[in-house]
């Protein structure tokens, strides 16, 4: 029972960085390094905690997270991501699945885009100048928050 415990704070405590990082990448378009290694250093106490084998299952998570990592920072290096964006995408692949991860990057490209019109949107009613920043940040957490809530409130599907 313990167990369980320890896996609902784990949960709660990656729900709660996942809101930090989308209000401040929100207010000031920039996800921090501390909450993106946090997010990372906790995802072994999950695997730990759901009992996950070093081989294949540890091993498995750390290729997905250096395969993300490699994707996205290719797209970093085109201009198209922010590099906090890319970390907490790796980071966030450290705790699911790759079947996860692969509906996480389906709710983030949807998501991205919302948040992307509602960017260019509110940068077009304000008459600012320049480029819009988009908080892909915002879409990313807003993915993995709803991932996280999915086994919780959709669990009698």
């Amino acid at each position: 029972m313990i167990g369980e415990y320890f896996k609902l704070a784990l949960i709660c405590a990656l729900g709660g960085l996942l809101i930090t990082a989308a209000i401040t990448d929100l207010r000031s378009r920039i996800i921090s390094n501390r909450l993106n290694v946090m997010i990372a250093v906790l995802a072994p106490l999950w695997w730990l905690s759901c009992g996950l084998p070093v081989w294949p299952g540890m091993v498995t998570q750390l290729a997905i997270g250096l395969i993300i990592f490699g994707l996205f920072a290719a797209l970093f290096a085109l201009g198209w991501m922010g590099g906090g964006d890319v970390k907490l995408l790796a980071a966030l692949s450290l705790w699911f699945p790759w079947q996860a991860v692969v509906s996480l990057l389906v709710l983030m490209a949807v998501l991205g885009g919302v948040v992307t019109l509602a960017t260019v949107i509110h940068h077009r009613v304000t008459k600012r100048l320049g480029q819009p920043e988009i908080p892909y940040g915002v879409a990313i957490s807003l993915a993995a928050l709803w991932l996280l809530g999915e086994r919780y409130f959709n669990q009698f599907a």
